[in-house]
């Protein structure tokens, strides 16, 4: 039996069909849709794998279009749009019973010296100050059904350490903001699309929850799923070492919500920004 970690890497060792085909699969968690920052990853790696290595992503815009089927494979097309001396582009569109459920554009840099400038990192706990996710159950276990109980507190390929209590432990209304260390449960090869690719999957875990956290909501009250997302990988970084994801809700309307989130290492360094847009819908 392996880790966590090594079954999320195993999802994003892709299998290739053909020169730009590429085939992925999703975990047996009996979820009734794939995970997006699952296949926002593999689009990633199915895209890196047609890319000159010294070509680190910078960017990535994507949207998705409709559910994953968990129980099928999903099929990765990808489309070399440009080689240029320095910026490589390509496009992936993820195809499941004949149909598109998700497009992805990416753009590769050659490394490059240049101006640098960033914001400040907010001023919170160490990550080794905070809870786990299975901490914190413990502490709950009394409060939680076994099959939430058991779902909340099993292994992560992700270690997640929320400054504040996340949203499925405190639903009082507070404000659209939000800190939470991150960090792959353990050891990743040196590849760098690699940790690109497990800060992706990440970055997809906790950031629509910012967008919920302003508004008094009960259980299942709610119809939450990512319709776009954007990413800028400024440095180059590992993301099997701390990193602080520090995010935001600007707005939130017409049954859609906006979200945003800055990504640092430990030592003050940006190296990622985020952006997403949901559908936040209420139930009746």
């Amino acid at each position: 039996m392996g880790t966590a970690l090594d079954e999320l890497l195993a999802l994003l060792e892709l299998e290739q069909l053909e020169v730009n085909l590429f085939r992925g699969t999703s975990p047996d968690e009996r979820r009734q849709r794939v995970f997006g920052g699952q296949v926002a990853a593999q689009a990633l790696v199915a895209a890196g794998r047609t890319v000159e290595p010294d070509r680190f992503v910078h960017s990535l815009h994507a949207y998705f279009l409709r559910p994953g089927d968990p129980t099928v494979p999903i099929v990765y097309d990808v489309d070399r749009i440009r080689d240029g001396r320095s910026f490589t582009t390509r496009r992936v569109v993820a195809v499941q019973h004949g149909r598109a459920i998700f497009n992805l554009a990416a753009s590769f840099h050659l490394d490059e010296d240049g101006f640098e400038h960033q914001g400040a990192m907010p001023e919170v706990p160490a990550p080794e100050r905070l809870p786990t996710m299975a901490e914190r159950v413990v502490e709950l276990a009394d409060q939680l059904d076994p099959d939430t109980r058991d779902w909340l507190g099993r292994e992560r390929p992700i270690d997640i350490r929320s400054v504040h209590a996340p949203r499925w432990l405190d639903r009082r209304p507070r404000p659209a903001v939000q800190d939470v260390w991150i960090r792959a449960n353990g050891d990743l090869p040196d590849d760098p699309l690699v940790h690109a690719c497990v800060v992706a999957y990440a970055s997809d875990m906790t950031l629509l929850d910012t967008v919920v956290q302003p508004h008094d909501v009960p259980p299942g009250g709610l119809m939450v799923a990512s319709l776009d997302h954007a990413m800028w990988f400024h440095r180059r970084f590992r993301a099997d070492e701390w990193l602080l994801y520090h995010q935001r809700s600007p707005a939130a309307a017409g049954a859609r919500g906006l979200a945003e989130g800055s990504i640092f290492t430990i030592d003050g360094s940006l190296v990622v920004t985020v952006v997403q847009e949901g559908l936040v819908r209420p139930v009746a």
